[in-house]
């Protein structure tokens, strides 16, 4: 009677890292395909770059009230 276990060949350094490889490919696979499909749009509240002529007007010389003096 033989009292060893089956041998774990299957469990081989090269099978460990074939699996491994496999995993981490998988799991890039799958990123990259969410985030593909997942690209979204966003909201800006900017105004169009075809609208130049809104933009606010600063004045050229502060008045003397305002002028504020940083030591």
């Amino acid at each position: 009677m033989d009292l060893n276990p089956a041998p774990l060949s299957a469990f081989s350094p090269i099978v460990v890292i074939t699996l491994v490889f496999l995993t981490l490919l998988t799991v890039l696979v799958v990123i990259i395909v969410y985030l593909y499909r997942n690209k979204g749009s966003y909201l800006t509240y900017e105004r169009p770059a075809a609208e130049p002529d809104g933009a606010v007007q600063m004045e050229d010389t502060p008045s003397k009230e305002k002028e504020e003096y940083f030591i």
